[in-house]
């Protein structure tokens, strides 16, 4: 299944529960994620739809480096000829084919882990992103470096048409929301990178859940808000200075 999530910009359902987005660039298309294996197939499939051939997908841009965005990076690539990028901090766990035992704060995140289904074929980037550069061609993405999920997890913003597209930085289980902390490299950190995200976007689409866009997406940024005032009151006051 696939929507549009704002003009150049589809949301493509790879499972009931995991979303990839096809942006509309100035060469072709820009594949955010790829999902799992398994999830090739739809990919392509959402592709063709929108009346473009696999040679059309230039580059695929990923997130984070979790079985869940990555393993299907190897296949995509080979399928369509397209770049992979990934931020710098993440590369490493893309070219070892799985997430580090120090990739997750919790013990249940560290043992799920260790089960093959969840690695991937080991595979280097083309090329790595850093925090707020416009990846090239790709209609206007901007990369937000949005570490603690991962070392090297990314949001990217659709500057022309104010979306924002998550990755796991949230979820939509009904309502905009942290996944769990023992996912997550550094909790305290994940939750501290969302002020990187404008209070103003018009569009969200997550990884996870439902997309909200309109009035729908003041809901979101309700959670930035009270996501920014729990790590302001967890920061506490500052000491004064001497």
């Amino acid at each position: 299944m696939m929507t549009q999530l704002a003009p150049g910009v589809t949301r493509v359902a790879t499972t009931k529960r995991d979303n990839a987005f096809l942006v509309a660039g100035d060469d072709g298309l820009t594949l955010v994620d790829v999902g799992w294996e398994s999830a090739a197939g739809a990919l392509l499939a959402a592709v063709a739809e929108l009346g473009h051939k696999p040679g059309d997908v230039k580059r695929v841009v990923l997130t984070h480096a979790h079985p869940d965005h990555v393993q299907g990076a190897a296949t995509l690539r080979r399928l369509t000829g397209a770049q992979l990028l990934i931020h710098r901090a993440d590369q490493p766990w893309l070219a070892a084919g799985r997430v580090p035992a120090a990739g997750r704060s919790g013990a249940f995140g560290r043992l799920i882990d260790r089960l093959p289904k969840l690695h991937w074929t080991p595979t280097d980037a083309d090329a790595t992103l850093d925090d707020g550069e416009l990846v090239e061609n790709s209609g206007g993405l901007r990369v937000l470096h949005t570490p603690g999920h991962t070392p090297g997890h990314v949001v990217l913003l659709h500057e022309p048409t104010h979306t924002v597209l998550l990755g796991d930085a949230a979820f939509n289980r009904g309502r905009p929301a942290l996944g769990p902390a023992a996912l997550a490299a550094d909790p305290a950190l994940r939750a501290g990178s969302l002020a990187r995200i404008p209070e103003d976007v018009r569009a969200v689409g997550f990884a996870h859940g439902a997309p909200l866009a309109g009035r729908e997406a003041e809901t979101f940024h309700a959670f930035l808000s009270r996501q920014r005032a729990v790590v302001a009151r967890n920061r506490g006051p500052l000491s004064p200075q001497v």
